[in-house]
């Protein structure tokens, strides 16, 4: 169910009893365990670990406390140490300028050198960052762009860093200091974490969850920060489970993807992947790259795309949900047949639909389907994406007259639909009101920003 993702577990402490850590790890539901190394000796400790434990895997790096004798030559025994093949990322490097255990200068010259190894290897960091909010998230920002894929483990920076890693699609870790009495600044930051950018972690044999705190900290424990995190979320501590594994994946390539979900449930609503087709192909989409969305595997070929007949028996009864949306990381009206005789199920027993849509589904279906619609579909949901027909069609990598098409598919769904919305993704060029103005005041639909992470 969990992996801990940052657990020293070569400090001194575990030397008499490293086994029984590893089983309690395995009977609290810890299927794997990532051990970072601080410098190359420690590395050397970590892939012995590796080697001895077959859920154990581990990372390569120098911790920004042990940099002060930094020269270059280190990277090629770094480089060498990353040929194994249970090391999984560089890491754990970085900044921290609370304590002055090493110059500046030379923290920021290592942990630059190891991040262009990253790139060149094409493998993950994992990043220590302490006191050094300001100079961190400049270093990362110039990474922008390069391949560089970040977890920011043991997080205790701001909102906003949180939420311009998360932009920069890089990841986040909690330890036990969530759990801790006067951590509410911390758990009031966890509240506005994209929960498809959050990693566990115990960070042992520190950072000791309640109700263990005082005491030293083991793998077995991860699941007190994954339950803080979920109550948190108002959400199971199967769902966390689920998420965190998956994301521990798609970051370090450890553990599996679990199989393709036809249906997902998100709060109360379930969700129908209907496609990964679509006729757009947005700048900020990843449906190619990483079809993942909490904790499920969205990715369908063509010839994989289900029936309704399969969509209607996982759906079962439409009332115990909010409503059913058809989604996914595809456009579902280039399946708009199977989507209304899904519809015409859900509605027969007294649910509730809504439809995600790019809003191009008369262009695809050669046809006016917004009458189709009626009594089959309560709230259609579109994305505009911008106000301004260069910026969508650049956006969106379609033709301008795509814009006009998907104004007057809005338009003419109120006609036959309850509700419809249209929304625009929270990138920096995107302007929010002069979008909301189009919204509001042509169209007369409902306004929304969805954020982007």
């Amino acid at each position: 169910m969990f992996i801990d993702t940052h657990a020293h577990l070569f400090f001194e402490n575990y030397k008499d009893d490293i086994d029984e850590v590893i089983l309690r790890a395995k009977e609290n539901g810890v299927d794997f365990i990532i051990v970072p190394a601080t410098d190359l000796k420690t590395a050397q400790e970590a892939i012995s670990l590796a080697e001895k434990y077959e859920n154990i895997y581990a990372t390569v790096g120098v911790h920004p406390h042990d940099t002060k004798e930094w020269d270059e030559s280190l990277i090629s025994k770094i480089e060498e140490l990353t040929k194994h093949p249970k090391v999984v990322a560089i890491g754990e490097i970085g900044l921290d300028y609370y304590y002055d255990f090493s110059p500046k200068d030379k923290q920021i010259q290592a942990f630059k050198s190891q991040l262009d190894l990253a790139v060149k290897l094409n493998l993950p960091v994992v990043i220590h960052n302490r006191d050094s909010d300001k100079d961190m998230m400049e270093i990362i920002q110039g990474y922008c762009g390069s391949g560089l894929k970040a977890q920011f483990h043991c997080f205790n920076g701001s909102l906003d860093d949180a939420l311009e890693y998360m932009k920069m699609n890089h990841f986040i870790s909690f330890t036990g200091n969530i759990t801790h009495k006067k951590n509410d600044a911390l758990r009031e930051i966890i509240k506005q974490i994209d929960l498809n950018h959050v990693m566990l972690e115990t960070d042992s044999p520190f950072m000791t969850p309640v109700p263990y705190r005082g005491k030293r900290n083991e793998p077995a424990y991860v699941s007190f920060v994954a339950k803080q995190i979920a109550d948190i979320h108002k959400i199971s501590l199967e769902d966390i489970g689920r998420i965190t594994s998956l994301n521990t994946f798609r970051f370090f390539g450890v553990g599996k993807v679990p199989d393709t979900s036809f249906t997902y449930l998100l709060g109360n609503s379930l969700y129908i992947n209907v496609t990964n087709r679509c006729n757009a192909d947005c700048t900020f989409c990843r449906r190619k790259d990483d079809p993942f969305l909490r904790g499920y595997n969205l990715k369908m070929t063509k010839s994989e795309e289900p029936q309704a007949e399969v969509y209607i028996k996982e759906i079962g009864d439409p009332k115990k949900y909010e409503e059913i949306v058809f989604c996914g990381y595809g456009e579902p009206t280039i399946r708009w047949e199977v989507v209304k005789e899904v519809a015409r199920y859900v509605k027969a027993r007294g649910g509730k639909t809504r439809i995600n849509t790019d809003g191009h589904g008369n262009l695809i279906n050669k046809k006016d389907i917004t009458p189709e619609m009626e009594d089959l579909i309560d709230v259609v949901s579109i994305s505009l994406n911008s106000y301004d027909p260069k910026q969508y069609a650049k956006l969106m990598r379609v033709s301008e007259n795509h814009f006009e098409e998907m104004k007057q598919f809005a338009i003419k769904s109120k006609r036959y639909v309850k509700k419809v919305v249209m929304s625009v993704v929270s990138l920096d060029e995107i302007e929010i009101e002069k979008s909301r103005k189009v919204v509001e005041e042509e169209i007369g639909a409902e306004f929304r920003v969805r954020n982007y992470f």
